[in-house]
């Protein structure tokens, strides 16, 4: 048999091996594909919705969780940063406020020592009048040497002077300066509003008003503020 005729043979027209092979071919080819597809879509795990949702959720709280996180963190910051403002301007103003006082300080000191010096020359004035009041009080005769002072004062008083005393004082007057007294003319007088220990001469002439409070201002006069009472 001839070359051609075994060719012949096998693709002639009816060709039924050729045929035959591939279409067997095919039909591996497609069988091993979907079992291929049909193994890879059994070996794919099937996703459960309970698990899933689950997930997310973790996921929510996760993200919820490290949100607040951050946000404590910022609000820790800002509340610092505030506090440690709002600090230092208390800082200052309380320094301020020493360096007001500091140079006020030396101005205070000044009016409390001279407040101090004001009441204790008041204090001193008190006692020293309280024993005057006391020695005119144990020792009367002492307005003796007053009376004749005003006596033999110059000018002396004219036009009918009258001499005015506390009642318990004119015996003690008429006692030492009786004769005196008439010679210069000069009546006594009682008068209760006149304290022991002082006078008033009354006359056309003018007046000399020698009661122990008038006295006791004029020595007191240049001792104290001139706000202060004797």
């Amino acid at each position: 048999m001839s070359s051609s005729e075994r060719t012949g043979g096998r693709g002639g027209a009816g060709h039924p091996a050729a045929e035959g092979e591939r279409s067997a071919w095919q039909r591996w080819e497609m069988r091993s594909l979907s079992g291929a597809r049909g193994a890879a879509a059994a070996a794919r795990p099937a996703i459960d919705p309970a698990e899933l949702r689950r997930l997310r959720e973790q996921a929510r709280e996760a993200g919820a969780a490290e949100g607040r996180r951050e946000g404590l963190a910022q609000g820790q910051a800002e509340g610092y940063a505030a506090g440690l403002a709002a600090g230092q301007a208390a800082v200052q103003e309380q320094a301020a406020r020493l360096g007001a006082l500091a140079q006020a300080l030396p101005q205070a000191l000044q009016r409390l020592e001279g407040e101090l010096a004001t009441t204790l020359v008041a204090l001193a004035l008190d006692v020293a009048r309280q024993v005057v009041h006391r020695t005119l009080e144990a020792e009367p005769q002492w307005i003796v040497p007053l009376v004749q002072d005003l006596l033999h004062a110059e000018p002396a008083l004219q036009g009918d002077p009258r001499l005015l005393l506390h009642p318990d004082d004119i015996a003690l007057v008429t006692a030492a300066l009786g004769p005196q007294l008439q010679d210069a003319g000069w009546h006594l007088r009682a008068d209760d509003a006149i304290g022991r220990g002082g006078c008033t001469v009354l006359a056309a002439s003018g007046s000399q008003d020698a009661t122990l409070e008038t006295r006791w201002q004029r020595v007191i006069a240049p001792l104290r503020p001139t706000d202060a009472t004797g």
